[in-house]
């Protein structure tokens, strides 16, 4: 069973930084790309950061240069680096194995003065 448990949440005032962690109970997990996502309230999903099972990382302009991705591929873990935080970036986040369809029950990221 495929499983993901978020972590790291939290309110931080703008231009703060917060990481968040995610623990995979994937037995496939070091085969195949994760994903951060980001949901606010009344509106859609949205990609936040990729990785590859090689650790190559891609992210949407909205956040490219603030967060960083990383995995531990042994530990079955992944994080995300969230610094100089905006507002905006208010949201519940989920990490994914890409695709799958698997949804953890998230961590909600509130940045506010």
């Amino acid at each position: 069973q495929v499983q993901f448990a978020e972590s790291g949440g939290g309110l931080v005032q703008p231009g703060g930084s917060l990481r968040l962690s995610c623990a995979a109970s994937d037995s496939l997990f070091r085969f195949y790309t994760m994903a951060w996502y980001r949901q606010a309230p009344g509106k859609q999903r949205d990609l936040v950061a990729t990785i590859t099972h090689s650790g190559i990382a891609d992210y949407p302009d909205s956040v490219k240069g603030r967060f960083t991705i990383s995995r531990d591929n042994a530990k079955k873990t992944v994080s995300l680096q969230m610094n100089s935080l905006k507002p905006e970036d208010t949201a519940a986040y989920y990490c994914t194995r890409l695709d799958s369809g698997f949804w953890g029950q998230g961590t909600q990221v509130t940045v506010s003065s």
